[in-house]
Formats: structure tokens, sequence, C-alpha cells
């Protein structure tokens, strides 16, 4: 069952022995952050009774008044913020810091409140790292990475992949203009020698001969009734993988294919999961129990 958002006007001082964190984005009624964060939390107060009085809201931010939303948390008890559509760009000029990966990748998701200033993390990058490990057995180092998408969620999981040397990349779009923007911004801070280009109509035979690779949609095509796969995997050689940042619906158009042509294949849940534990650890400062957050997740959405 998901849990009801707030409108900030809901939002009331925390009393003295309380900690906040929150979700924060525009519209945020879908979220599932709380039930995970929530479990972790619970999970975490047995070990560390300082825990016990951590809460976890869901908050519906208008992007107009972020900042002021920020200051607002801030000033009523509010440590930690998880920020999705449409913030996660739209704050990097509201914030004192930002962790030097999060610069590269050109957005945060993770904020954190000392008691003087926000600093900016990103944990998506992260996240899709250990998901691709734990459900496909793929190393992001070792792999032929081919990223369907060039929004702000495929911008930072290319440059967490280039920060950890990974060997061969392709990113495919629809837009050619938007891909020629992405290469540009990543080429200030990464060697980008190892990154192809494609778009979605013109896919080179090069791509589709390359060795066993991982297939990463971040785009929202297949999602609907009436749209295409962004790519047709039967154009690939060999023993594809398949991972699917989309989590709701479990099944996109292109998970359904990759299954019927037997390739081992995920969905996004994982990758909620992962980087929702490492905004955890960075809050709390604690080892955050991946069971739970996986547990809370699953009960969300049955797969």
């Amino acid at each position: 069952m998901h849990e009801p958002s707030l409108k900030l006007s809901d939002v009331k001082p925390l009393s003295q022995d309380q900690v906040g964190l929150a979700v924060l984005g525009f519209p945020i009624n879908h979220s599932i952050s709380p039930q995970l964060h929530n479990a972790a939390l619970n999970e975490l107060s047995k070990r560390h009774s300082e825990f016990n009085n951590w809460i976890y809201h869901k908050i519906e931010v208008d992007p107009k008044n972020l900042s002021s939303a920020m200051l607002k948390l801030a000033e009523y008890g509010y440590r930690g913020l998880n920020l999705t559509i449409p913030h996660k760009v739209d704050v990097l000029s509201y914030l004192d810091k930002i962790e030097e990966s999060a610069k590269a990748m050109g957005a945060v998701n993770t904020l954190l409140f000392n008691g003087s200033e926000w600093k900016g993390f990103n944990t998506d990058g992260y996240g899709l790292e250990k998901a691709l490990k734990g459900d496909l057995s793929v190393s992001i180092q070792t792999e032929n990475l081919v990223f369907l998408g060039a929004g702000g969620a495929a911008r930072a999981c290319i440059a967490h992949a280039l920060a950890l040397g990974s060997k061969s990349i392709w990113i495919g779009n629809r837009s050619s203009k938007r891909l020629k923007e992405l290469i540009k911004s990543l080429e200030t801070s990464f060697d980008v020698s190892n990154v192809n280009t494609f778009t979605f109509n013109e896919v080179p035979d090069s791509l589709c001969q390359i060795s066993d690779p991982v297939i990463i949609n971040a785009t929202s095509l297949g999602l609907g009734k009436t749209d295409n796969s962004p790519i047709s995997l039967k154009l690939f050689l060999g023993d594809l993988k398949v991972y699917d940042m989309i989590y709701n619906p479990s099944e996109t158009k292109l998970l359904q294919e990759a299954k019927l042509l037997h390739f081992n294949c995920s969905n996004g849940l994982s990758m909620l999961v992962h980087q929702a534990v490492r905004s955890l650890e960075i809050w709390t400062r604690k080892k955050i129990s991946v069971d739970a957050m996986s547990k809370a997740a699953k009960l969300s959405y049955p797969q």
C-alpha cells in the first residue's frame, strides 16, 4: 500500500528528538521511497536505538518552490532529502557543496544537511552498478554497455561507468542533438574515446556485431500501450543481457522481447533499492540492510 504524500504546507516542525528524511518531487504520489526507507530504518533501529525517531515522508514540491522548501525543511528538522523528477538538475544552484562525482554527472538525487548547509550527492550510478551485479552478474567495468537514452538518469549512470573505467560504452537516443550535448558535457570530466553514439533509427552494423552486449534502457519508450520499444533486440548477436530502469510496470515491451528471445533480463526495482540504500548510508553513516529495502520494494511492486 502506498503512503499518502504531503503538500509542503502540511509539513510541521519535528520534535527535538526526531530526525526527518523525505523525497521531493512533482508529482510524487507514485513514489515508494517511504516504504523502502522506513523498513530499513526499522531494521537499523534494532541495532542502534538512536534511529528510533527517524522518519521518512514524501512531499510534493513545485519546482518554483524548491529553494524555499529546502530552507523550510532544514529549519523543521529534516537532515536528508531524496530528489526525483523534476528537481535533480534545478537544485544544483541552491546547494552549498556538491560531491565531485555528482558534479561530473550534472545532477543530484540525494541531499544532506549538516546543520548549516546542504550538500548534494548522486547515488543513481551506484544503484545501477549494484543492480547489474546482483541481477545479471554484470561488472560495469568489463562489459560492453549499451545505454538507451541521453537524459539525466542515463547521464548519471554513464558518468559513473566512465569513472570506473568501463571498457566500451554505446549511447543511443532518438535525437542526435541530445547525444552531441551529452558527449560535450561528459568530455569535460572524462576520456570519452571509448564512447560511441547512435540514433534509434540508424543503428550501425558495428554495434550489432559487438560481443554479448548489456542493454540498459534509460528511456520511457515502450512504457505505454501504443509505444514501441526503443530498439529491437533481434538486431544484436550473441548472448544479450537486458536491464530496464523502469520498474512499474514490472515488464516493459523491451523486457517482454528479451524473455521471448531467452535473454537474461531484469527491471529497475533493484536499482531503486540500491540507490536508496546508498542515500540512507550517507545520512546515517551506518551499514544499511539491502534485504529490508528489497522486501519492502517487492511488497509494493510484486514481480
